[in-house]
């Protein structure tokens, strides 16, 4: 898989700044969509199992402390998994306005690569079973494909099965 040029998000140009191999998947949005990943997947006619969500989670108790769960869209975040993975006694999901603000992406677009701000992160282990795996590019309509490998490394992040 050849690099692309940027496709003018933080994630695309955090890829291309780290030299890694990664290829643009657009497609077009439908604003009536209610679920980002499924439509994507449907969209570019990828298993679902193979594109990735990116939720954000706060493991915080008296003041939020926020972390990112990368899992496949077929699926859902196991927060208690999740919290285990961070080594936290409890994990919620962030509130969506909070999760635009803390990643600077819009929600339905939010990207693990490019956040304001490198948050703990946890990607659920089945990545590891596929060659390439898509991500959200940083905005509606637009996904990443790269290897899960280089996604992990480029987010300090780890595997765990968050996923169920």
């Amino acid at each position: 898989m050849a690099r692309k040029a940027t496709g003018g998000t933080p994630a695309t140009d955090v890829l291309t700044a780290a030299g890694v191999a990664f290829e643009l998947r657009a497609y077009e949005h439908d604003p009536r969509a209610t679920s980002y990943g499924e439509e994507a997947a449907a969209a570019l006619g990828v298993e679902p199992e193979r594109v990735f969500k990116t939720l954000l989670v706060d493991t915080g108790s008296d003041r939020p402390a926020l972390a990112v769960g990368v899992v496949p869209v077929s699926g859902k975040l196991d927060l208690k998994a999740m919290a285990t993975a961070l080594g936290a006694k409890r994990a919620v999901m962030a509130d969506p306005a909070v999760a635009a603000r803390t990643t600077g992406y819009v929600v339905g677009g939010i990207s693990p690569l490019g956040q304001r701000t490198l948050l703990p992160t946890v990607v659920d282990e089945t990545a590891q079973l596929f060659d390439t795996v898509l991500v959200s590019g940083g905005r509606r309509g637009l996904d990443l494909e790269l290897a899960p490998h280089d996604l992990v490394a480029l987010l300090d992040a780890s595997y765990a099965p968050i996923g169920r």
